[in-house]
């Protein structure tokens, strides 16, 4: 591994964990910079605007995500099943995917808008056709304790994390 490469993968490390510990609007350049002992300049020479490091998180689970909304599940239970183990798995992004980069005032065809579409196709797939008000609010409700149960512990196992949710699953 090159030293740039090294430098790279410090940098994402270092935007991964703070961007879900404070969410990527309120991280900047500057903070990353600082978490890796390096100047904004040279954090940004390898990721500037900052979007490229939230694509560049992003992109593992990317595939993912389109699996999960390509999949044909039999029941709601599931596709909840499915959600709360890629939750789980990309729990270091998830914030991103669920909150800050979904932002609904994210400009048509950037990586933002990209994002707030997977978090709306999940919620689709979650209600299905003419939801009543009921599956709605039940639905928002679930993937917010996916989105803030895998953000707020990641000081947990994620076996531990994964058991949790799945038991909490179905009363959302």
């Amino acid at each position: 591994m090159t030293t740039a490469d090294d430098t790279r993968t410090r940098i994402l490390a270092a935007a991964r964990e703070l961007f879900a510990e404070r969410g990527y609007r309120a991280t900047s350049l500057a903070d990353i910079a600082a978490a890796v002992g390096l100047t904004k300049t040279a954090v940004a020479y390898h990721f500037h605007p900052k979007d490229r490091l939230a694509a560049e998180l992003l992109s593992p689970a990317a595939g993912d995500m389109l699996a999960l909304l390509d999949a044909d599940y039999a029941e709601r239970g599931d596709f909840v099943a499915a959600l709360v183990e890629f939750a789980v798995r990309y729990r270091s992004v998830i914030r991103l995917f669920m909150e800050d980069l979904a932002a609904d005032d994210a400009a048509p065809g950037s990586e933002r808008a990209t994002v707030r579409t997977f978090r709306d196709e999940i919620y689709a797939k979650l209600v299905g056709d003419d939801p009543d008000p009921e599956i709605r609010l039940r639905s928002w409700a679930l993937l917010g304790a996916l989105q803030w149960g895998a953000v707020k512990t990641m000081d947990l196992p994620e076996e531990q994390v994964r058991a949790v949710l799945l038991k909490a699953a179905p009363a959302l």
